[in-house]
């Protein structure tokens, strides 16, 4: 999968297990989960199916509120996501969209905002911490 700004990285865990990594270390950064959306579940109610698919929205309002304050319609990016999926060989699989990506998106120069590398580095620090055994 390519597609412009948006970063996807495999697990060593499966779906369940990468799941609770990512809201585990959520939690010891000091962030907040929104929502999970379980988009499988949703296929079912339906009748469809639909490998694992879940969107995790998380964040925290200091980081938030200062890309916000430099450009309001970045909200429509915010708060942050990433999608925890199964792949059709079984491989479980984290995507996400870069903060630097977002920034640009919105006409800011990611280095002209110092909170996007510090959302950047914390966002490949949860990811990593998810997805790599220790």
């Amino acid at each position: 999968m390519v597609a412009d700004g948006l970063k996807t990285v495999g697990s060593s865990f499966g779906h369940k297990e990468t799941i609770d990594r990512f809201e585990a270390r959520l939690k010891s950064e000091g962030m907040r989960l929104f929502a999970r959306i379980d988009h499988a579940a949703g296929a079912a109610e339906a009748g469809l199916e639909l490998r694992p698919t879940d969107v995790l929205v998380f964040g925290a309002a200091k980081a938030g509120t200062l890309l916000m304050q430099a450009s309001q319609a970045l909200a429509i990016d915010l708060p942050l996501k990433v999608l925890v999926w199964q792949d059709e060989s079984g491989a479980t699989l984290v995507s996400y969209n870069e903060p630097t990506w977002i920034a640009r998106r919105h006409g800011l120069e990611p280095a002209g905002v110092p909170v996007v590398g510090a959302m950047t580095a914390a966002l490949e620090r949860l990811v990593r911490g998810a997805t790599l055994a220790s």
